[in-house]
């Protein structure tokens, strides 16, 4: 058995607003579009998907989009200013987290690598 990595996706009720919040709040480029939307994010292929089934909306599952940045508090107040409730930044192993929720609820991480982490 080959493997292969394809994508990462999330479930979105609607596709237009979905669309309009990955690439208004937070810059995405549309990569691709025809039945779902494609955003390419440093060679990753990040897809949102609709459905109308709701059991498949917002915490079905516990994949996360986590982002990486170089200066989370900034990060976190320009998404704020942008109308995005966001957590507060709190320290994991080799960083900070935060996290934010797309209009589905899915949600979206922030990850600041500390001076021992990756870089």
């Amino acid at each position: 058995m080959k493997l292969k990595f394809d994508c990462v996706f999330y479930y979105v009720s609607d596709i237009e607003r979905a669309i309009r919040f990955y690439t208004d709040v937070l810059g995405f480029k549309v990569a691709s579009r025809d039945f779902v939307a494609r955003f390419e994010i440093d060679g990753v292929l990040v897809e949102i998907v609709p459905t109308t089934d709701a059991s498949k909306l917002a915490g079905g599952g516990n994949a996360r989009l986590c982002l990486q940045v170089d200066d989370i508090a900034a990060t976190l107040l320009e998404l704020q200013h942008k109308g995005v409730p966001t957590t507060p930044a709190h320290p994991e192993t080799g960083g900070l987290l935060a996290a934010f929720q797309d209009p589905d609820g899915n949600e979206i991480c922030l990850w600041r690598y500390t001076a021992t982490g990756k870089n």
